[in-house]
């Protein structure tokens, strides 16, 4: 199976979206394997964002990623990284299609209210910035097996 990382963003937290959007990939049919509240701070946002750090509008997305906690999640299925992509629609949040995450929530490329790893190359490395070994969890979906009440165990 593939994984892909998924940031719930400051201004999708301080907008109270986190149940809506981690819905979108609930109902799609797609298994959170790993997930944690946290602080991005400078060293690690230049890292995640290595490839515009030096850039001249680096320091805005900096500062409005550590405005506020970030929710990172790990999501497992198959050909999660386009599934994913196509949920949240597409980055510059005004042209998002409606019914996309980005699209029914947000209205700008900076506060587009999810980041989205864009490869399996790149949500491997990813997920792996974001998450220790011990933070990934293996389970069997409960609609892929029967469970019991404590009466039908009995019987």
């Amino acid at each position: 199976m593939e994984r892909t990382l998924i940031l719930i963003k400051p201004d999708a937290i301080q907008r109270g979206l986190i149940g809506k959007i981690t819905e979108r990939f609930e109902a799609k049919g797609l298994k959170l394997i790993g997930c944690k509240m946290m602080s991005l701070n400078d060293t690690f946002l230049k890292e995640h964002y290595s490839h515009i750090a030096d850039r001249s509008f680096f320091g805005g997305i900096a500062s409005f990623m550590s405005s506020s906690p970030v929710i990172a999640m790990c999501w497992e299925g198959l050909d999660v990284v386009e599934t994913v992509r196509r949920l949240c629609g597409i980055t510059k949040a005004r042209e998002a299609e409606a019914g996309s995450i980005r699209g029914d929530f947000a209205m700008s490329i900076q506060c587009n209210v999810v980041h989205a790893s864009d490869s399996s190359e790149n949500a491997k490395k990813e997920v792996k910035r974001f998450f220790k070994p011990e933070d990934i969890f293996e389970y069997d979906k409960a609609e892929y097996m029967h469970v019991y009440s404590e009466d039908e165990r009995m019987n």
